[in-house]
């Protein structure tokens, strides 16, 4: 019987289930380099950490990993249901405060290597206008800020035809690749879920098969639609590649978001930024220019749920997950 560790929180509604051991020797080598590794050799370990039946198709996994560079504290490889993911913002937020659960990590900054490159994260103090409610194992500091890899817009306005009409996005880079789309027309709510996600992946095919793709062709495989909301500056669905949407806001998602907004120069430096996600949770953000890089720093709060043991039993049909 396989055992794994796990601690699963979750950041403004999206699940991050962090494996810190009990996972396959990747070697040394820098995080993209690991990253190879456990896509080329490993990527078993994946399907039974986050597909059914252990799973779901929305969890996204965080594998704890030794850093290379020798400013990192820490490593991350992050995964989801169908593959990888270059950077997770609402995963580092839920890393950084489910280290803080288990008292392995204090109040400061962290600089972490992802496969994109390098992060730093801040976990936030308390603060002493709202201490935390008694005392105890469970009141840990859960608010984190992430300043992110530079975020870029690549395309401007794109055309996509779809329904027999046109509509209108931008592909940016954050730290994933995204399709940025305000002129869909649909309402961007929870009761509206099944016409988003039909429409957005719908989206997501007729500009792939355009031919449209990132450098490297590398696939765009997110989606993001845009609304007007009275409750913050923005209000977003995030189809995410496994064809699940995004409860949080997004965190590399709001950084393309940020990035498009200056490059229309509709934000300023250091001005800050609610986006709010399709369940109602918020994400801070603003950006920094640095030697002409737009670099994103996105604030939010995660909150551990559960932990305990995987138990991978090699008599189970199914251990090694549902694909």
């Amino acid at each position: 019987m396989k055992r794994i560790p796990f601690l699963d929180s979750h950041t403004g509604g999206e699940p991050t289930r962090l494996i810190a051991e009990g996972f396959p020797d990747l070697g040394r080598g820098t995080v993209a380099e690991q990253l190879t590794r456990l896509k080329t050799d490993f990527d078993t370990f994946r399907t039974q950490v986050l597909c059914e039946p252990r799973g779901n198709d929305v969890l996204v996994g965080a594998l704890l990993v030794p850093p290379a560079a020798p400013t990192c504290q820490l490593g991350v490889i992050y995964f989801n249901n169908v593959g990888y993911l270059g950077m997770c913002g609402h995963g580092t937020i839920g890393l950084v405060a489910s280290l803080s659960y288990q008292g392995k990590i204090t109040p400061g900054t962290y600089r972490i290597e992802t496969p994109v490159g390098v992060v730093e994260a801040t976990l936030h103090p308390p603060s002493p206008l709202t201490p935390l409610p008694n005392s105890g194992e469970g009141n840990y500091p859960n608010r984190v800020s992430v300043r992110n890899v530079p975020a870029y817009r690549l395309l401007e306005h794109v055309a996509v035809k779809i329904d027999g009409r046109t509509v209108h996005g931008d592909v940016a880079w954050g730290g994933n690749w995204f399709f940025l789309c305000h002129d869909h027309g649909l309402e961007v709510s929870l009761k509206n879920l099944e016409q988003l996600t039909d429409f957005a992946w719908r989206v997501r095919e007729a500009y792939t098969k355009m031919g449209l793709a990132a450098p490297d062709e590398h696939e765009i495989d997110h989606v993001e639609l845009f609304a007007s909301t009275s409750e913050a500056d923005s209000q977003s669905f995030v189809l995410c590649p496994g064809k699940t949407y995004d409860r949080s806001p997004c965190g590399t998602g709001t950084s393309a978001k940020l990035a498009c907004l200056m490059a229309d120069g509709k934000l300023a430096e250091g001005q800050v930024w609610r986006q709010q996600s399709i369940v109602g949770s918020i994400f801070e953000g603003s950006v920094q220019v640095q030697e002409g890089d737009i670099i994103p720093t996105i604030t939010g709060e995660a909150w551990v749920m559960t932990e305990g043991h995987l138990l991978i039993d090699e008599r189970d049909p199914f251990a090694n997950g549902i694909k």
